[in-house]
């Protein structure tokens, strides 16, 4: 292997060769970066102040009425959760579970028996099967426009 020659900085032939001693602009850089932190604080400030306006303002539209509706007249007091006792239930209480085979229960007979809705206008219930059956017979409806 040849070996390299090793040169002292005396012995430099060219005076204005040297290396660099920076290419990078710190003062611009350091603004940059201060410039970047002003942004970001005028940006949250602003942001934080927009949200508590529209939350002040917001808070203010709930005392008005949602929808058209009137209230409720029989809403229970609060709270309305139902309460689920650990020990033996007495006949007159009722539970979630309770409520909601209750419910599936006159769900289901609905579906499956016939039944009036409005008698003095003519219009029943029919079980689902019956109604397929009388729309396959009889075709469906002709609503003129």
């Amino acid at each position: 292997m040849p070996d390299h020659p090793h040169y002292n900085d005396d012995e430099i032939v060219n005076a204005e060769t040297h290396h660099e001693t920076s290419d990078v602009n710190i003062r611009a850089l350091l603004w940059a970066l201060v410039i970047f932190v002003v942004f970001a604080a005028v940006t949250h400030l602003v942001l934080y102040l927009q949200f508590h306006a529209y939350a002040r303002y917001f808070r203010k539209e709930t005392s008005q009425p949602l929808t058209m509706m009137a209230p409720p007249s029989n809403v229970p007091a609060t709270p309305r959760l139902q309460p689920f006792p650990a020990n033996a239930l007495p006949p007159y209480q009722s539970t979630p579970a309770t409520d909601m085979n209750e419910m599936r229960a006159a769900e289901d007979q609905a579906l499956n028996t016939p039944g009036w809705i409005d008698q003095k206008k003519g219009v029943v219930r029919l079980p689902i099967d019956v109604a397929k059956q009388l729309v396959v017979q009889r075709g469906l409806p002709v609503v003129k426009p």
